[in-house]
């Protein structure tokens, strides 16, 4: 299988975030690259991205957003006291519209939570982790599977909002690469679907595509009722306007295993036989696993090879996108065992 990756990656280090009235270290920690890329070398043809611009960032993100990611970091001396990264305590609610100009309250119209900062290699890591994305869904189309080492994640990311240690939804941006490129090659409309299999809602992915029909998004997740992101990922969310039934949760309660995270696995590829996408993208979160630190789920290794085998079995040429999994010592077995689980669904 080919993976693709970036030094990059490694760029954006936070070291702490603000949880629960304290500081705390940030799990999503620069580790986690070193990790997975040793996971990976030796056993797969382990490749560097290329960089295909801002364009298909653009597919999915909304171009003043995307500037604030790129151009945050140099306008920090907007902010007397920064030090080694730029962020807010005030953030926007539903009930306000206005987006303001300056830089603090614009860090609070685009993010939505404490765990995003930025840093001097923020934009460059997210960047990195866009155009793995996009590496990685061009080869699946030609190779039928490739594997995208991205990092920080992405499914948390709105077109326009960052969260949950996400700025940039890698996800959909290999899902609207994929759509792309089978139309332009076909000369007809296509259709993609994405299946999230990280311990948390794909939030910012439903909701970029929640009145889309063109792209189906499916989530197998612990129940968000008392665990982020709390006001989304519930099964009657089943999509707006045009896309009303292409969006599909799968909630589940905390502290199940294999066999429920499996049965939701093929209740959810039920959904995506029947709308018949070309290409299938996998938003692979690891943090499902039994010893992930911020988990809810209890997932064994040997459940995400059995995973692995189920949606590998579809035959769709896939794009498997790095989500969650946090430092403990089962993530680099977890990913080599669903990567192995993949290829031998096939």
């Amino acid at each position: 299988m080919r993976v693709f990756h970036s030094p990059a990656s490694a760029l954006h280090d936070p070291a702490l975030y603000f949880r629960r009235g304290t500081m705390v270290t940030h799990p999503e920690q620069a580790d986690r690259y070193a990790i997975l890329h040793q996971a990976v070398s030796g056993a797969h043809a382990v490749t560097q991205a290329g960089d295909h611009g801002i364009e298909p960032i653009l597919a999915v993100h909304d171009a003043g957003y995307v500037a604030f990611l790129r151009d945050t970091w140099e306008r920090r001396h907007e902010l007397p006291g920064v030090d080694d990264e730029v962020l807010s305590g005030h953030f926007s609610r539903p009930h306000m519209s206005k987006r303001p100009e300056g830089l603090l309250g614009l860090i609070g119209y685009y993010t939505a939570d404490t765990s995003t900062p930025i840093r001097a290699g923020t934009w460059a890591a997210i960047h990195a982790g866009a155009q793995i994305a996009v590496d990685t869904a061009d080869t699946a189309l030609g190779e039928g599977v490739a594997y995208a080492l991205c990092r920080p994640p992405g499914h948390h990311a709105y077109a326009d909002s960052a969260g949950g240690f996400c700025f940039l939804n890698n996800s959909g941006i290999a899902a609207r690469r994929m759509q792309a490129n089978v139309a332009a090659r076909e000369g007809r409309p296509a259709r993609v679907a994405i299946l999230d299999i990280d311990v948390h809602h794909g939030n910012g992915t439903q909701g970029i595509f929640y009145e889309a029909d063109d792209i189906l998004t499916i989530s197998v997740h612990a129940d968000p009722a008392d665990y982020f992101p709390y006001y989304a990922g519930y099964a009657e969310e089943t999509g707006a306007g045009a896309g009303v039934g292409y969006n599909l949760n799968l909630p589940l309660p905390h502290g199940e295993g294999d066999s429920a995270f499996h049965r939701a696995i093929e209740k959810g590829l039920e959904r995506i036989a029947a709308y018949a996408p070309d290409a299938l993208v996998v938003a692979l979160g690891l943090d499902a696993s039994e010893h992930d630190p911020i988990g809810a789920l209890r997932v064994t290794t040997r459940g995400f090879e059995q995973a692995a085998g189920l949606i590998g079995s579809t035959g769709l040429p896939t794009a498997l996108i790095q989500e969650g999994g946090y430092l403990c010592d089962a993530l680099p077995d977890n990913l080599s065992a669903f990567l192995a689980g993949f290829e031998g669904g096939r």
